[in-house]
């Protein structure tokens, strides 16, 4: 293992990349659900859309966590991205994000395996999505050191997209326009 500036943004910056995507899918997901589609786009492309930028997402976020254990700074290792609250380093905001990873893998998974599995399966396990988002985002704001300034921007604009797609979720009972 190794510690490096490089590292570190590296692990800082697919992180912040990983928690914008993330509120994409998440926000797609709800508007797709709900029937809104965009100007001149079948609502099965949005649908292609989310998928899609649920697997960045996760691509995004196996370079976070391989950066962030390969930096000896913190002392993380890979159990701690998959056990909750072992971690020596900040405990409680690296056991979230461990949540939040072992929720997303179960999303994902599902997803992959959505033909071949049974369709109240996937949709509750979907339902997850509504705990993993706010996990990652308290983990985002807990354990990273650059809170301040325009990644605190960047969290506030992602938490006001979210909070919007909830709030229209809520409003409208969660049925198609």
């Amino acid at each position: 293992m190794t510690h490096s500036v490089a590292l570190w943004y590296v692990a800082r910056a697919t992180g912040l990349v990983s928690l914008l995507l993330l509120t994409a899918s998440v926000t797609l997901g709800v508007v797709t659900r709900l029937g809104i589609s965009a100007q001149g786009w079948p609502r099965f492309s949005l649908a292609a859309v989310h998928r899609s930028i649920s697997l960045l997402t996760a691509t995004f976020l196996a370079v976070h966590i391989t950066s962030s254990v390969i930096d000896s700074y913190a002392g993380i290792g890979w159990l701690d991205a998959i056990v909750p609250f072992g971690s020596v380093y900040r405990p409680v905001w690296l056991g979230l994000g461990a949540i939040a990873l072992d929720l997303l893998t179960a999303l994902v998974a599902t997803s992959l395996l959505r033909p071949h599995i049974n369709v109240r399966l996937w949709r509750a396990v979907h339902w997850v999505s509504y705990l993993c988002w706010p996990l990652a985002m308290v983990h985002a704001l807990g354990t990273g050191t650059d809170n301040h300034g325009w990644a605190l921007l960047v969290a506030l604009g992602c938490l006001a997209v979210v909070g919007a797609a909830g709030v229209s979720r809520i409003l409208t009972g969660g049925r198609p326009a």
